[in-house]
């Protein structure tokens, strides 16, 4: 049995990963960061299963613009067939982590063949979908956009967390609690980024952050029919005492 993946599981995910861990995991992907692939020419299942059995992962390449519903909006035709080296793959996924590896752009490297110096077309990719076996993990087959400067994505951005430590909310002891794991950002590819860090350093009990209040570069747009809905809340787990009742 198998699962398509797309972006984050639940908010949960992100919401316990530490900032500083997150940013090593993006760090250390720049050694991976090009993405090696050769054309495939045949598809099916049977084509597939054979890739896989010699260490290959079938993918495909698109104008994202191509996955417009409305024919009218989609863009001309850049799709392409290849197959990716499994090890390599998963070392990017294990690197920047799954709940990012949907929202961060790598360069990607088209040969001629296996083993052939002939470059055939490279540029920037983002990964759309993974496809994975649920119960194994391993990963079936890639799904990519192109991501070049200039290219307009529509990417759904993990949301971390930050400022826990100094939440005054959390001091007290309440909780986070994540309403949203992302939001849909449309805008060029360059300004496009892996994750948006909110801060709830100076939030109190019952204190939100609202969608509207998340801040990212100037030239993407927040879709979404409704901004004024809270991304995380402060809540408490027991009644607040009052300072001045308890020193009575």
């Amino acid at each position: 049995m198998a699962i398509w993946w797309r972006g984050l599981r639940s908010a949960a995910e992100v919401a316990n990963l530490p900032a500083s861990s997150i940013s090593r995991s993006i760090r250390s992907l720049h050694q991976y960061e090009t993405i090696q692939a050769i054309p495939r020419e045949a598809t099916g299942r049977r084509v597939s299963a054979r890739d896989r059995t010699i260490g290959r992962i079938p993918a495909v390449v698109f104008t994202q613009s191509l996955l417009e519903t409305d024919a009218s909006k989609r863009g001309v035709s850049r799709k392409q067939l290849l197959t990716a080296d499994r090890k390599q793959i998963k070392s990017i996924v294990d690197s920047v982590g799954l709940p990012f590896f949907c929202s961060t752009t790598f360069k990607l490297q088209v040969r001629a063949g296996q083993g052939s110096s002939s470059l055939v077309e490279s540029g920037r990719v983002l990964p759309l979908k993974i496809h994975r076996d649920e119960e194994s993990g391993k990963i079936l087959n890639l799904v990519f956009v192109w991501a070049n400067d200039g290219e307009q994505l529509k990417v759904d951005v993990p949301l971390v967390f930050k400022g826990l430590d100094d939440c005054p909310g959390l001091k007290k002891g309440g909780n986070l609690r994540s309403m949203r794991s992302t939001l849909k950002l449309l805008g060029p590819s360059e300004h496009m980024p892996s994750k948006i860090e909110v801060d709830v350093s100076k939030l109190d009990i019952e204190d939100k952050v609202l969608m509207q209040e998340v801040e990212f570069h100037p030239s993407l747009k927040l879709l979404s029919k409704n901004e004024t809905l809270p991304v995380c809340k402060i809540v408490a787990t027991s009644p607040v005492k009052d300072p001045e009742a308890v020193q009575a």
